[in-house]
């Protein structure tokens, strides 16, 4: 059975590197995006492959919840889910407003529990799921927490809801949950004098979601190699 993946935030930079590399694996992927006219643009760049593109905006939990749930009984099924969606604030801890706050934790964390929580159920009914949050090590207590506030707090509670949610379903063991860092990457929320590729940043959360049953699952990766949290 062809797996059926979705990804936010799948129309540019790493996720767009995310799309492809699942769809050169053969599955069927949703490509997630706020704009579906330019998911459907990029996507033409990906010869002979199965993408859908669902427009979804992740600054609002009602529409997060009624796209995938769109979604979901179109497709019959999603197997995989990558939380891949991101903002960055680059606002210091005393010029942070709580506006911006809110809107990097929709994101980056209401947004992706939003999505699990509609996804998991079918995941355990069936017995296969796998759910992948594309995070940073600026959100890394072992790594000093040294990204922007907004931009570490939301993603050090990326890494605890991957915890937590691993915990809560540890008794399937062919559904997982697990978080990953892409490390400093090329692309626009990057910038240009990062070293890494898309392609290379992609790799670890192509690699989560073909995960064998005796895969980890509540670990936090970098390169396929586990990190600490």
């Amino acid at each position: 059975m062809t797996p059926i993946v979705f990804v936010t935030g799948g129309n540019r930079g790493i996720g767009l590197e995310i799309v492809r590399g699942y769809a050169q694996a053969g599955c069927k992927v949703l490509m997630g995006c706020r704009d579906e006219e330019a998911g459907e643009k990029v996507k033409q760049d990906i010869v002979g492959a199965d993408i859908q593109v669902i427009e979804i905006d992740l600054s609002s939990e009602q529409a997060v919840i009624d796209n995938i749930t769109r979604a979901a009984a179109v497709y019959g099924r999603i197997d995989v889910l990558v939380n891949n969606a991101g903002v960055m604030d680059d606002a210091s801890w005393d010029e942070l407003d709580m506006a911006k706050l809110k809107r990097s934790m929709q994101i980056h964390l209401n947004g992706p529990l939003a999505l699990s929580q509609q996804l998991l159920p079918g995941m355990i009914e069936r017995g296969y799921g796998r759910i992948v949050n594309v995070s940073s090590g600026y959100g890394s207590f072992a790594e000093g927490m040294e990204g922007p506030m907004a931009y570490a707090v939301s993603k050090a509670a990326l890494n605890a809801m991957t915890l937590k949610l691993a915990n809560e379903v540890k008794e399937h063991n062919n559904v997982k949950v697990n978080a990953m860092c892409p490390g400093w990457v090329h692309t626009r929320m990057g910038g240009r004098d990062a070293p890494r590729s898309p392609e290379k940043g992609a790799e670890t959360a192509i690699w989560l979601g073909q995960l064998e049953e005796d895969g980890p699952s509540g670990k936090f990766f970098r390169d396929k190699k586990e990190i600490d949290w």
